[in-house]
């Protein structure tokens, strides 16, 4: 099933979304034919009760005001989201919704279940993407937040393959993008965990090239390093538009802790990285 209809997330409290991410989510819509909703929230912080009793001086005010902050910065980015959407000449909605700050991974999760992908952007705190990530039931794509020199483009994708549960997931969640991209390329890393098959990336490539999906298959030694900093090394020197990967975590309640592949490349995505649980 192709990616016909996308949502990206746009933060706007307390920094809003870099309009870089409005581009890049514009353009990733645009390459893939989709139609594309824009989604921002207008935040209202809590406090605890009897600070909102008077004990501190003059907290309604600055409360009433970061909410406007917020609706300011999602109008903004809306705006943009709206004008760059017109200017590619995709379908595109904007949606523009109030919630206390408490409220927002459940309102994401809830969007997210209902569209083929979600993108969301790199952002120091990480609680959002999580929460999609592990909640939604659907990929979501993280896209950094520097600017790229050139328009998305599926020329090379990569495919982190250890044989997992959540490796095989994001193959199955990815295959719209595997049969557009011009190359794809799986690679192992060694020597960082047991792997379960040995042979396990090559049954892939048999079974991705029944999809007219031509492959090459790469492994590399770990020597050491973390999975992150091997992919991210690799990632830069076949100059990948987009990885591939599995989301590891585990649920502790309702916290989620993240595997270190995961954690790593999530803080600071150095592509488009599309994670699947």
């Amino acid at each position: 099933m192709a990616f016909k209809d996308i949502l990206v997330t746009l933060t706007s409290y307390p920094e809003p979304t870099p309009l870089s991410v409005v581009d890049g989510a514009v353009s990733v819509a645009s390459a893939l034919g989709a139609h594309i909703a824009a989604l921002s929230c207008e935040l209202h912080v809590q406090v605890p009760g009897h600070f909102m009793s008077g004990a501190v001086v003059g907290l309604p005010g600055v409360i009433a005001g970061e909410a406007s902050k917020s609706r300011r910065n999602a109008e903004d980015l809306l705006a943009a989201f709206d004008a760059a959407a017109a200017k590619a000449g995709i379908s595109r909605e904007s949606m523009l919704l109030k919630c206390k700050t408490f409220e927002v991974p459940d309102l994401l999760i809830e969007y997210a279940r209902l569209r083929d992908l979600t993108i969301m952007p790199e952002s120091n705190d990480r609680w959002y993407a999580e929460a999609v990530m592990f909640g939604s039931g659907r990929p979501t794509l993280v896209l950094p937040q520097n600017p790229r020199s050139r328009p998305f483009e599926l020329g090379t994708v990569a495919v982190a393959w250890d044989f997992s549960r959540v490796a095989a997931r994001a193959v199955s969640d990815a295959m719209p993008l595997l049969e557009k991209a011009k190359k794809v390329r799986i690679v192992t890393v060694l020597n960082e965990k047991q792997l379960d098959r040995k042979h396990s990336a090559e049954e892939l490539s048999k079974n991705l090239s029944r999809h007219s999906i031509d492959v090459v298959l790469d492994r590399v030694d770990a020597k050491g390093r973390s999975i992150s900093a091997v992919l991210e090394a690799y990632v830069a020197s076949h100059e990948v538009d987009l990885l591939v990967m599995g989301a590891y975590g585990h649920s502790r309640l309702r916290e989620f802790i993240l595997g270190g592949a995961t954690d790593g490349l999530l803080s600071k995505p150095p592509l488009p990285i599309l994670f699947s649980h």
